[in-house]
């Protein structure tokens, strides 16, 4: 398959997953990211601005409000309307924001913030993208310092995501094999009512809520008590190991993972996550195997409709 048709499959299926999944801002390839600038030469400055990340989680407030709309006017180009917006808040949300939308004249700013908060995810994320999108090197040093400082935030993931461009962006979710329905009006109310419910699928969904949030180190604490109150649930045990995924250490997932299909030989839940993880590392052949095998388990269920549905992204993007 071609780096093209790889690349159009990946498309196809992170639309399919969507919920959930930190969405691609830009697309670099390793070398180009760690790739440093030729002894003395000029820093090779990128056209236009740098990707704003702004993530509000559950919050409703005005200020989140505001920023979410003054993100989405900084996404469309009218940088000098999202300045106003932001300009108006003192986060730290928006003090970066005002400097992005001050790019390039901002560079010095974003530098100072990231020596001021050297602790925070979200300025070591945005202190990287000014650097990688300035040319002057150091965004991976900031990328590493934002996954490590904050792993449970959603600036982590992407950090972790610019870190490891030959995976597919954010982290694969859980998805349960029964149906349900979460009490609550808000999504605020929604997820208090997750975090409150101390139950078996509670617990699952709870997890569910956290990694849809970015917050994967709290969703694999919430997986882990679900095990513990069900440590023979295929479900409890397939979202345990799908909550290990990590980037730098695939195995810590896999190796759980691949043994409960021996376990749980007519378990649609494990084969489909099995090629939920093998889609995230592109190995697509064998990704397609192991949901059609999910399909098959299961004809009927709501794991082998997920599986269906990934089989038809896969068969789509290959005739692209």
């Amino acid at each position: 398959m071609s780096a093209r048709a790889r690349t159009a499959l990946l498309v196809a299926l992170l639309a399919v997953a969507a919920a959930g999944v930190v969405a691609v801002v830009a697309v670099w390839s390793a070398e180009e990211v760690e790739a440093p600038a030729a002894a003395g030469a000029e820093p090779q400055q990128r056209r236009g601005f740098p990707p704003l990340e702004l993530a509000f989680g559950v919050r409703d407030d005005a200020e989140a409000g505001d920023l979410r709309r003054a993100s989405l006017l900084y996404e469309e180009g009218e940088r000098q309307q999202a300045a106003a917006i932001f300009a108006r808040h003192d986060s730290l949300e928006a003090k970066l924001g005002a400097a992005f939308a001050a790019w390039p004249a901002s560079e010095d700013r974003i530098e100072q913030l990231g020596a001021l908060y050297p602790r925070s995810a979200l300025v070591q994320l945005h202190l990287g993208l000014a650097r990688f999108w300035s040319g002057t090197g150091g965004a991976v040093t900031a990328w590493r310092e934002a996954r490590d400082v904050e792993p449970d935030t959603p600036y982590a993931v992407r950090a972790d995501d610019l870190l490891h461009p030959e995976f597919a962006p954010g982290l694969p979710g859980f998805i349960v094999s029964f149906d349900y329905r979460i009490p609550g009006e808000t999504p605020a109310e929604q997820l208090d009512a997750l975090a409150a419910d101390r139950s078996l699928r509670g617990r699952l969904l709870h997890g569910i809520a956290l990694q849809g949030l970015g917050r994967p180190v709290s969703a694999r604490r919430a997986f882990a008590e679900a095990l513990e109150l069900a440590p023979d649930d295929v479900d409890a045990l397939v979202a345990d190991a799908v909550g290990r995924y990590d980037k730098g250490n695939p195995s810590a997932a896999f190796s759980r993972l691949g043994p409960l299909s021996r376990r749980f030989p007519k378990a649609a839940t494990v084969r489909f996550h099995l090629g939920l993880l093998l889609l995230w590392q592109k190995d697509v052949r064998e990704a397609t195997r192991q949901l059609e095998l999910a399909r098959q388990a299961e004809p009927g269920s709501k794991i082998a409709g997920e599986a269906k549905r990934f089989l038809d992204a896969v068969r789509n993007a290959g005739t692209s």
